[in-house]
């Protein structure tokens, strides 16, 4: 293989898909943690143990400049919302219906760059961010898709996450990506403890029974998968970036197949396939765009 493939562009989509193994594994520690916590306390602990764990990473030397403090502040509170929200929904509304509108932020990646900063994005890479959503709809739904009260929560919640994609994607070059994921995650812990304690405050001390699902959660998706992100976003651009991380889904059901035994049918099949062959297409024209 030419070496000139491995440029920073496709190093980065190495990384985001790497982003979206370990989320996809994530489901499974978010679906034990779920039947001895709220989901305020489970995100809370997780994100405050995957910030110690950056933190013993660097040995603690911690060093975030004030001016990037706010940017950081805005995406823990986005994952926060975003992760509260989808919660939300999920208790008035089906699993499918949640997993298919939250992957609608494949779509809300490029609506959210125009409306905001009138940045066009190519057609081909709408056409595989269409075939991504379509892919999502195979995997998720059942027969059809029945509109619930929580549907509406999901869809604010998808556009939550478009907007933390967007984020990174913007970020000025002087940041320092394993210090701003620090801040990010110590600012989303500190919003879902203290909404737990508001809310739910008996419920802290079932923290001690899923601390199995906590520390995989903290150290895997959460320390592991959203830093990386930040590393990736770095060279791929955003809609890029939402359609590998995409794979998430078919890595969640592919790990529920394993640790759980949920099977595939042929159109969940089918849907896994449309997802791959979109982040391929993303691939191919880029390789394309550096030979022309």
């Amino acid at each position: 293989m030419n070496s000139s493939i491995f440029t920073p562009r496709f190093k980065a989509d190495l990384t985001l898909l790497l982003v979206a193994v370990v989320w996809g594994s994530g489901f499974v520690a978010q679906r034990l943690g779920a039947d001895n916590m709220s989901a305020l306390y489970f995100n809370g602990a997780r994100f405050l143990l995957g910030g110690l764990i950056l933190l013993a990473v660097g040995r603690f030397r911690w060093r975030m400049e004030r001016r990037y403090l706010p940017l950081a502040g805005l995406a823990g509170a986005l994952l926060f919302a975003g992760s509260g929200l989808q919660q939300a929904a999920i208790e008035t509304t089906t699993i499918g219906n949640v997993a298919f509108i939250t992957g609608l932020y494949v779509v809300a990646v490029p609506l959210l760059l125009f409306g905001l900063w009138r940045e066009r994005t190519r057609p081909r890479l709408l056409v595989a961010a269409a075939m991504a959503v379509a892919g999502v709809a195979l995997l998720s739904l059942q027969d059809t898709f029945q509109v619930r009260p929580g549907d509406a929560l999901a869809l604010l919640g998808t556009v939550l996450w478009a907007g933390h994609v967007v984020l990174l994607s913007r970020l000025p070059e002087g940041i320092n990506s394993y210090n701003f994921a620090i801040a990010q995650f110590l600012a989303c812990a500190t919003l879902d403890l203290a909404a737990g304690l508001i809310f739910n405050p008996g419920g802290i001390g079932r923290i001690a029974l899923a601390w199995p699902a906590v520390i995989y959660a903290a150290a895997f998706p959460t320390a592991v998968g959203f830093t990386l992100q930040i590393f990736g976003q770095r060279h791929a651009p955003a809609v890029d970036a939402a359609i590998v991380l995409s794979l998430e889904t078919v890595f969640g059901a592919l790990f529920g197949f394993l640790i759980f035994g949920e099977g595939f049918s042929p159109r969940q099949l089918l849907g896994c396939g449309l997802i791959l062959a979109a982040m391929v297409l993303c691939q191919v024209w880029s390789l394309n765009n550096r030979v022309n």
